[in-house]
C-alpha cells in the first residue's frame, strides 16, 4: 500500500505528542536477539536510533554479543559453557569477550549508525572506569562474570551532550584491573537508572510477556511492578523471562519512569513503541 502525502503528514502529527514527551529525555535501548543478527533488522534499528536523535531524544544503546563470543571461542577451540544462563568465563574467555564485544561488535554498530547518517561513539565499561564490577556471587564458580558495583555516567553524558549516540559494550573492571563479562540486560538497567532515563527498552525475540507460552495472541500489554511476584508464582513469568523482567523491575525501583520488553523481530519496533498510541510489547510501570 502506497501512502499519500496527506497520510504521511497525518502520521507525523500523530507522533508529535510523543516527540514532545521525550524531547531532551534519555532513552536506554538494550540491543540483542534476532535484531542483532538479521541484516535488514539491523538497518531498521540503526535508522530508528538516528531518527529519534534528530527529533531531540537522547538515545543510549547498550549491546551484548553472546553468539559472536561463542563463535570466536569455537574457532579458537574453546567450548562455551553456561550455568543458569550465564557464560562460565575463565581469564582467557574474559579477554576474548572484551575483544569481541568492545573491539568488533561495538565498532560494527558504530559504523552502521554512521552509514545511516548518524553520529555514534563506541564505549565499553572500561572507558573512563564507567562500569565498576566485582565477581558475581554464585553457588557455582562462574569465573569472571561480574556484578556492577558502580556506574560513572560521565563518559555517556559527555557523548550525549556532544550529539553522539553512545554505543556501550558491557564489560567492566575492578580495582585490580580484572575484566568482567556483564549481562547486557543487567547493565542496561543499571545504566538507565544512573542516568535517570525516561525509559528503558529491552529488545527480545518474542512479543513480550505472554499469559500462555507459545501463544502470542495472549500478550500482556501492561504490568504493574507490584504484580510481578504474583505472575511468577502463577508461572506466567518463568524461564528466560525472569532475569529480563527482574531488570525492568529493578530499573523502575531505581527511578526509571517506565520499562518495556519489545519484539525486535518487527521492523522499526522501537519507533512503534515510542512514537505511537498502540505501542508494542509489554510495558512495566
Amino acid at each position: 500500500m502506497t501512502l499519500s502525502t496527506a497520510d504521511k503528514a497525518d502520521i507525523l502529527i500523530q507522533a508529535l505528542p510523543y516527540i514532545q514527551k521525550y524531547t531532551d529525555k534519555i532513552v536506554v535501548i538494550k540491543y540483542g536477539g534476532n535484531a542483532m543478527v538479521d541484516e535488514s533488522l539491523k538497518q531498521a534499528v540503526m535508522s530508528d536510533l538516528v531518527l529519534l536523535t534528530l527529533v531531540g531524544i537522547k538515545v543510549v544503546l547498550v549491546h551484548g554479543g553472546g553468539p559472536e563470543i561463542s563463535e570466536t571461542l569455537a574457532r579458537m577451540g574453546k567450548k562455551s559453557e553456561f550455568i543458569g544462563g550465564l557464560r562460565v568465563t575463565d581469564e582467557e574467555t574474559a579477554k576474548i569477550a572484551q575483544m569481541v564485544l568492545a573491539g568488533k561488535v561495538n565498532k560494527d554498530l558504530v559504523s552502521l549508525i554512521h552509514q545511516n547518517n548518524g553520529r555514534a561513539l563506541g564505549l565499553c565499561g572500561i572507558d573512563g572506569n564507567m562500569i565498576q564490577a566485582q565477581k558475581l556471587p554464585s553457588e557455582a564458580d562462574l569465573g569472571y562474570v561480574g556484578e556492577i558495583t558502580a556506574v560513572d555516567t560521565t563518559p555517556i553524558l559527555n557523548a550525549l551532550d556532544n550529539g553522539y549516540i553512545p554505543v556501550i559494550a558491557t564489560v567492566g573492571t575492578d580495582d585490580q584491573g580484572h575484566v568482567y563479562n556483564i549481562n547486557a540486560d543487567t547493565a542496561a538497567s543499571r545504566i538507565a537508572s544512573e542516568l535517570g532515563a525516561e525509559n528503558i527498552i529491552l529488545m527480545t525475540d518474542i512479543r513480550g510477556l505472554l499469559e500462555k507460552k507459545e501463544d502470542e495472541s495472549t500478550l500482556i500489554p501492561c504490568v504493574q511492578v507490584s504484580e510481578v511476584p504474583y505472575l511468577k508464582k502463577q508461572g506466567i513469568i518463568s524461564g528466560g523471562m525472569i532475569p529480563k523482567i527482574d531488570c525492568c523491575v529493578e530499573a523502575i525501583r531505581r527511578g526509571v519512569h517506565s520499562a518495556v520488553i519489545i519484539d525486535g523481530r518487527i521492523p522499526h519496533s522501537i519507533l512503534i513503541e515510542i512514537l505511537s498510541d498502540e505501542g508494542i510489547g509489554t510495558l512495566f510501570c
